[in-house]
């Protein structure tokens, strides 16, 4: 089929449709293959090519998969079905309503990058760290990118989003006065090859700097093998991952078996994110975190390490 003589000429190829919507490009063809959703057509070099209502839908996809919802499911729902089911809760209609959400989504419809960095710092002065990656930014999180699988924001304005919070978390990072403790384990955190999402890395860092460990974050996208090479370059003594719920329940568990395999039994393997497969099965030698604010608890279960009061462990940043 060529597409170039489609009357809107919105088509976009696989690799527009991952930056579009957050979908890795092997999900997008997993998807095509089991569930027969997308159905892209071919353009004149053979390649896929997507048009504006199946990258919409994927778009929409990609949020309900996030939040605990099965592709195969989303697929027999239909498009009106997935529009349904990604309506704002009343929860996330609250949220949208307060002063505080609504000039943040202001701010990023308006791309004022400074006004975003102040709101954001101020929310960070008035919470804590601690309160803030484990409470606050879930729920901006989710707040914009409700607005995202809406149509509400643009890609890009997202993408200013995420910026602004990784400078305004990191900064937060770098001010905290708990020194690195001894005792404490040194920490790895990186996602694997398929997962793009950092924040979540981005949160668990702030939390275990906190609690005075020592950490290597290497970003997203590493290789299984390199992980394993980076555990025992660096000496980790725990290394964590994040996923969101854009990866396969399948693919996570194979990851973190083929993982767990890789790595010296001493290391320890931890699994966070939004990612049902997490709390599907439990995998040996593996522990899965529920939710940041848990990690003080783990690390003095598997380590010994007493967990440090916040209130201590953080310094105000200066005004």
């Amino acid at each position: 089929m060529n597409t170039s003589t489609q009357p809107d000429g919105k088509w976009m190829s696989i690799a527009e449709v991952e930056r579009e919507t957050g979908l890795p490009r092997a999900t997008v063809r997993m998807w095509e293959r089991r569930y027969g959703f997308p159905a892209p057509a071919r353009d004149e070099r053979g390649e896929r090519s997507y048009d504006a209502a199946q990258v919409a839908q994927l778009r929409l996809m990609q949020r309900l998969v996030q939040q605990g919802h099965r592709p195969a499911k989303l697929v027999a729902a239909g498009a009106q079905g997935i529009r349904e089911l990604a309506a704002p809760a009343p929860a996330a209609r609250a949220r949208a309503a307060s002063p505080q959400a609504a000039a943040l989504l202001r701010v990023v419809k308006q791309h004022d990058v400074d006004e975003l960095k102040l709101q954001l710092l101020a929310c960070l002065r008035r919470v804590g760290l601690e309160q803030f990656v484990a409470a606050q930014l879930p729920a901006f999180n989710a707040l914009i990118g409700d607005a995202w699988s809406s149509g509400e924001l643009q890609v890009h304005e997202e993408h200013l989003y995420s910026h602004v919070v990784y400078d305004v978390v990191r900064e937060a990072i770098a001010a905290v006065a708990q020194p690195v403790r001894d005792e404490a384990p040194l920490v790895l955190l990186t996602t694997v090859p398929q997962e793009y999402h950092g924040l979540g890395l981005l949160m668990a860092h702030a939390m275990f700097a906190l609690q005075g460990c020592q950490v290597v974050s290497l970003g997203v996208r590493l290789p299984l093998d390199q992980i394993a090479a980076a555990a025992q370059a660096y000496k980790s003594d725990l290394v964590g991952l994040s996923f969101t719920g854009a990866l396969g329940t399948a693919h996570v568990l194979r990851s973190l078996e083929e993982l767990r395999g890789m790595l010296p039994p001493q290391v320890r393997l931890w699994a966070g994110g939004s990612n049902p497969a997490l709390h599907k099965r439990t995998i040996a030698g593996v522990r899965s975190i529920k939710d940041v604010l848990a990690i003080p608890a783990m690390l003095a279960e598997d380590f010994a390490l007493p967990p440090v009061a916040a209130a201590r462990a953080a310094r105000k940043l200066a005004a």
